[in-house]
């Protein structure tokens, strides 16, 4: 049953905790793992065990429905066609076989990213060196949230770029669309990596017409580790030639000629080898969970609870913007008192992590109103 409570004045907003195996803590780490769906279990049983133990007459063709599933819950999630998504390992991966598949451009070796970006990214972007491009970061002491930052940093010299649609150790959203815009009338190839804000900011990915995105289902979307994605239209799929191929990069992968390799259309071509299936079975039931209640639903939740604690602090603390326009899912606070407030935190059995910008609190739909407000008498000392 799904139960209901009232935050605010706010419309009433479906809260779903019964919807995800139930855990006694107050849980605030979805930057980091969403907690499981309730049926997890049941559907790895169905849908990847069963195949494989009955073997009748092999599990294969089952198991690649359940890739079909994964593909068509982020068609329906980010507003786009399910075989414009190709299953990855992670983010980091699908970033390095986009790099390996990229066109030279005379004149354009630079690709740029941003200093708060994730180290993972960077270091992926660091190996490009060798197949002759350069990077370049915006420093950190830029704000990545204006677009004159952006635009001064997009000169002719670039390639390609990689942009955080959200920051994990700031919280900040920075304006991926204007920067697409950008991109594409400067003809530089954009790559966005949307690790932090699947799940939890509405996202159509017609509307930002960037080349490729990078996600992952284990942080807001609730869909477990090895889940990730990489997406891009046929159009961009037939420019790029990746290095990372195997059988199910080609156009025939069933035609066994070791002789002859013909790149698949569209996003197939950076499947690589045989692919796993047991992160895909998990991650298509945490999709059709999504879908079903709702992105937007989501984030109208999270914002209404995140505020409760940005009314509760003295503005100084916040890392994250003010603005929640502005801020993903994820507040980060400076607290001068930090080492007492992480104790009285943990006594009270809130989980969150510590980065170097602040601690990280991140509410999701199964999150409830008095757990916030344990939260906020927790940071009494810090409050206005």
């Amino acid at each position: 049953m799904t139960r209901y409570n009232t935050l605010n004045n706010s419309p009433e907003i479906p809260m779903h905790q019964d919807c995800f195996a139930p855990c006694p803590d107050i849980y605030l780490l979805n930057h980091s793992v969403g907690r499981m769906p309730l049926g997890t279990e049941a559907s790895l049983r169905e849908h990847f065990l069963t195949p494989w133990e009955q073997g009748d007459p092999e599990p294969w063709p089952l198991w690649l429905e359940s890739i079909a599933r994964f593909q068509a819950g982020l068609g329906r999630l980010f507003n786009s066609a399910a075989e414009n998504f190709c299953p990855q390992t992670n983010i980091s991966s699908a970033l390095g076989k986009v790099i390996g598949g990229l066109p030279p451009q005379p004149g354009r070796k630079v690709i740029l990213f941003c200093e708060h970006d994730f180290p993972s990214v960077g270091f992926v972007l660091q190996q490009a060196e060798r197949l002759g491009f350069q990077t370049r970061m915006i420093p950190a002491r830029e704000d990545a949230q204006q677009l004159a930052v952006w635009e001064r940093a997009l000169g002719p010299d670039v390639h390609s770029v990689l942009l955080t649609h959200a920051h994990f150790n700031s919280g900040k959203l920075i304006p991926v669309e204007d920067i697409t815009r950008l991109c594409r009338a400067r003809e530089i190839f954009s790559m966005v990596d949307i690790a932090q804000s699947a799940g939890v900011i509405p996202i159509d990915l017609g509307k930002w017409q960037a080349d490729v995105v990078l996600g992952s289902c284990v942080k807001w979307l609730c869909g477990g580790p090895g889940a990730g994605f990489l997406w891009l239209e046929a159009e961009t799929a037939a420019r790029l030639a990746p290095r990372d191929v195997g059988w199910f990069s080609h156009s025939a992968p069933f035609e066994f000629d070791i002789n002859h390799f013909e790149y698949a259309a569209g996003s197939a071509r950076f499947w690589g080898g045989t692919p796993s299936i047991l992160p895909y079975v998990v991650a298509g039931h945490a999709l059709e969970l999504a879908n079903r209640i709702g992105v937007a639903t989501v984030r109208q939740h999270n914002m209404a609870l995140t505020q409760k604690i940005v009314n509760a602090v003295d503005p100084a603390c916040l890392r994250a913007p003010v603005d929640p326009a502005l801020r993903s899912g994820t507040l980060v606070l400076a607290l001068p008192d930090q080492d007492s407030v992480v104790a009285k935190l943990r006594e009270a059995g809130v989980r969150f992590d510590v980065r170097p910008l602040g601690l990280r609190l991140s509410p999701h739909i199964y999150n409830t109103p008095e757990e916030i407000e344990t939260v906020v008498e927790c940071l009494d000392g810090e409050s206005r």
